[in-house]
């Protein structure tokens, strides 16, 4: 962007800013918009780069700003829309989200090129992964793993990785929404927190 100062002045309210994180360096601008007006959601952000974003971020923007994460579709939603299929096999391999729906898009071409982008463009930047085959080896054995208990030392042997290097792949995977872990569930609050740390 040329001139964010002349820019936000003619377009002061109601601005929506999509692939935001293409221009890092809105954001002072923005906070100091937002701490002069007083008003909230004058601006919405949108990005679809989530790691880009938060690396290049150095404004927290705290207290100005909320959240909101748009997940893939649920059963519930694609029932309303009459686009539940009627065995969960079928929907599993289907998946839940908006684009294989919306372009009627075949699953498999679909999240092979999901995974190709999400690998090159996001993992390679923040984890500067060296061997790609063993970064795709890894989200393959987490898949098969589905509903079955976490063995970090096992996942980490098989892959041929060290458990640090594993422990670091989940929380990048399970940040980004690729995978969901389920913690254990105890009536004792306190030992929930350590089983889950």
């Amino acid at each position: 962007m040329q001139d964010p100062l002349g820019f936000l002045k003619k377009y002061s309210s109601n601005v929506i800013f999509d692939e935001v994180q293409r221009a890092p360096s809105l954001f002072s601008y923005l906070q100091t918009a937002v701490d002069e007006s007083g008003l909230m959601g004058q601006f919405i952000l949108s990005g679809s780069q989530n790691f880009y974003l938060l690396e290049q971020i150095t404004q927290s923007l705290a207290g100005r700003v909320a959240l909101f994460k748009l997940l893939p579709f649920n059963s519930l939603e694609l029932e309303q829309a009459d686009l539940l299929l009627p065995d969960w096999k079928s929907m599993l391999f289907k998946g839940f989200y908006p684009a294989i729906y919306d372009c009627d898009l075949q699953p498999s071409v679909f999240y092979s090129n999901y995974l190709q982008t999400y690998i090159d463009r996001d993992v390679t930047r923040l984890l500067k992964v060296q061997d790609m085959r063993l970064f795709r080896n890894f989200i393959s054995l987490c898949a098969g793993r589905t509903g079955q208990l976490l063995n970090l030392n096992n996942l980490a042997n098989e892959c041929g990785i060290s458990q640090p290097t594993a422990k670091s792949w989940l929380s990048i995977l399970e940040s980004s929404y690729i995978i969901f872990l389920l913690p254990p569930y105890f009536e004792n609050f306190n030992k929930r927190i350590v089983k889950n740390a």
